[in-house]
């Protein structure tokens, strides 16, 4: 199958298919191995149809999330860019709280920087400094992802492709942001580092250089990536710079904390 037989009923049903498989909790084949021919633009069709379908139900969007954006997360996945995805109202959880494993499939936690935007930004050139200067103030947080799709198809044994991820909203499932929010003026926003731990045991450790060697710039290439579509990010979003930690799996009781040094730290429990 190619690309062109990609039309519009055939996204919707994919989308539904993923919608389903969030509520039921039960995964699917994945898509690129259904669909040989299947492009990069088709997952980001499939992927936007499913926002729409969570928006048309009442969701709204909170911010975005940027994916896949270390070095080493890119060649496993086979790419050459990062990836992204949109966060919607009902994945925001509070620093300290509960929360709920029966809302996920298999769950994991990566720390990330988040970006508040005060002014929209836009266009096909945009750079890092336009990031900073639209960013109203950064703060520690963390994302919770999970797929909807099957890591390996039973059928054949082939691997999942960064394909179904993307379709899959770049696995968006979850955002908690805490801390000590900061402006970034005057901050080297490359050495902030975070140490994640489950259970009291240190998990993973990192640097926001990690991230595209600064992590505004993976705000700066989402913006331009939208721009031929018309589209950017607007004033009082967040949007996810992308991990700088490998993700730690969570289940039903474990207790986590992301201590961000100087810029405070971020509890929960997953229950």
């Amino acid at each position: 199958m190619t690309g062109e037989t990609f039309d519009d009923r055939l996204v919707a049903q994919l989308a539904q298919e993923l919608d389903h498989a969030e509520q039921t909790r039960e995964r699917i084949r994945p898509f690129s191995v259904r669909y040989p021919g299947m492009q990069i633009e088709d997952a980001y069709r499939i992927n936007q149809a499913w926002v729409d379908l969570k928006r048309e139900r009442g969701r709204a969007v909170f911010g975005h999330k940027i994916g896949l954006t270390s070095r080493a997360m890119q060649q496993a996945a086979g790419i050459t860019e990062p990836d992204y995805g949109t966060l919607l109202d009902d994945m925001v959880f509070e620093q300290g709280s509960d929360v709920p494993t029966a809302r996920f499939i298999t769950p994991k936690v990566e720390v990330e920087l988040a970006f508040v935007l005060g002014r929209r930004l836009e266009g096909a050139q945009t750079t890092i400094f336009d990031v900073l200067s639209a960013t109203d103030y950064v703060a520690p947080a963390i994302e919770i992802i999970d797929t909807r799709v099957h890591p390996k198809d039973a059928e054949t044994g082939v691997a999942r492709k960064v394909l179904d991820t993307i379709s899959d909203n770049a696995a968006n499932a979850g955002i908690i942001v805490g801390g000590l929010p900061a402006k970034p003026d005057g901050l080297d926003l490359r050495r902030i580092g975070a140490l994640l731990s489950r259970n009291g045991v240190i998990e993973e450790t990192g640097l926001a250089a990690g991230v595209l060697n600064h992590p505004a710039n993976g705000v700066a290439w989402l913006v331009r990536r939208l721009a031929p579509w018309g589209q950017g990010l607007e004033a009082g979003e967040v949007v996810l710079g992308g991990s700088f930690t490998r993700p730690v799996e969570a289940a039903p009781g474990d207790v986590f904390n992301a201590d961000f040094g100087e810029f405070g730290s971020i509890g929960f429990r997953f229950v």
